[in-house]
């Protein structure tokens, strides 16, 4: 238990240290990464939006270059929030307000232990209570060096990033897996239905490269269009002609859980889960007001669309339906200012190419078995995530020791 375990000042064997202090004249629209307060979330680093400096500019903050296995602290805002730097998140350098961790006595601390340390909860809570200023809470360093933490003896502390470590890894596997099998399901329609490779091929008297069955559903020839060129015999349809369109359903906050039996969308996203459903089958939500309009998500097996976002059913061909809308451009849609939206009726008057149903059915028959893959990948991390959520606590605190955990890890295998 954790009384058996030593307690010292986190300063006592690890410190922190808080990023460069970037100028508003060093940041440009591309060039290095630079780590912000907003990139750091839950265990990672989410680097959509990042801010960037000029190469020069990160030369000069060089002692403040991100490395791989980087453990990071948000000391504003969200304080506590830790995450671990991976390889995809570089090259990167650290910004003011962002604390970087390295270990002092390695006789005594694990670093990969320490992440999982600062992700417990009472640590969490510990640091989170440091925060001082009213409007924007934040927290020193020497304020988190002095939280008082419980340090299980240095091999045990290796079992237990190991165990929770193999879980944070396969669920990096899975992500990279559903990234990969996204891409490919973005070429294929990119190939088919922007760039009309097979067409263009056949124009020019050359090989399609695809099997002759496949080949013999498209034309030899590009025509005119409202959108451009288009494979002749192909039409341009709004797209309420593939898809109907309606408002969502707000569920009582007592019914979104964190699991269930169907996924709650709204509009950014999933917002929890329900065991109950608004649709069946392929689902496609539409977020159509607030900061996150115009971003869209798909489950296969039912969901409940909250009243923030939009149902979009396909008629037929839900994978077509849904990269058409992963490939949109929205940003002309958007109305308002203070609370941007999207009207449903702007997005069911989009102009979309609409191929023979002969396509539709090919693409759907290649690009449905990637989506399943994609969505069990999901799934499958999440279930992941839950068991080491409930482990991390058990195993930190010494309720449950590493004998005993990594029984539980071979049962749930």
């Amino acid at each position: 238990m954790a009384g058996e375990f030593d307690t010292t000042p986190l300063g006592e064997v690890a410190s922190v240290r808080s990023g460069f202090a970037f100028k508003s004249s060093d940041w440009t629209t591309s060039g290095v990464p630079v780590v912000k307060i907003a990139n750091v979330k839950d265990g990672s680093l989410t680097m959509d939006g990042c801010s960037f400096v000029a190469q020069r500019i990160a030369d000069q903050a060089g002692e403040f270059a991100l490395r791989a296995g980087d453990i990071l602290i948000s000391m504003t805002g969200y304080i506590g929030d830790v995450a671990l730097v991976r390889e995809r998140d570089l090259p990167a350098v650290l910004n003011q307000r962002v604390g970087r961790f390295s270990v002092r006595d390695h006789k005594r601390l694990d670093k990969r232990f320490l992440f999982y340390l600062l992700r417990e909860g009472e640590v969490r809570q510990k640091i989170e209570g440091l925060g001082y200023g009213s409007a924007q809470p934040n927290v020193s360093p020497t304020l988190i060096q002095g939280v008082e933490v419980s340090l299980p003896p240095l091999p045990e502390q290796r079992a237990i990033a190991h165990i929770l470590g193999t879980l944070d890894d396969k669920i990096e596997l899975n992500r990279r897996m559903s990234e990969t099998l996204e891409a490919m399901a973005r070429a294929l329609f990119k190939s088919w239905f922007v760039d009309f490779d097979p067409v263009r091929a056949k124009a020019e008297g050359r090989d399609p490269g695809l099997p002759k069955p496949l080949a013999d559903l498209f034309p030899a020839r590009l025509v005119d269009s409202e959108l451009g060129e288009i494979p002749e015999g192909w039409e341009v349809v709004p797209f309420e002609a593939l898809a109907s369109i309606r408002g969502g359903k707000q569920l009582p906050t007592e019914d979104c859980m964190p699991s269930g039996s169907f996924p709650v969308f709204g509009a950014n996203g999933v917002m929890g889960f329900t065991d109950q459903a608004t649709h069946d089958g392929f689902v496609i939500a539409f977020g159509r007001v607030g900061a996150y309009c115009g971003s869209v998500h798909w489950t296969y097996g039912g969901a409940w669309i909250n009243n923030n976002a939009s149902s979009v059913v396909p008629a037929r061909w839900p994978e077509y339906v849904l990269q058409v809308m992963l490939e949109a451009d929205f940003e002309g849609l958007r109305r308002g200012s203070a609370q941007p939206f999207i009207p449903n009726s702007s997005l069911a008057g989009i102009p979309v190419v609409r191929p023979p149903d002969s396509v539709l059915d090919a693409f759907s028959s290649l690009a449905a078995p990637l989506r399943l893959r994609e969505q069990a990948c999901q799934g499958e991390s999440r279930a992941l995530a839950a068991l080491r959520d409930t482990l991390l606590p058990k195993l930190i605190s010494g309720e449950l020791r590493v004998e005993d955990a990594e029984k539980f890890i071979g049962r749930a295998d």
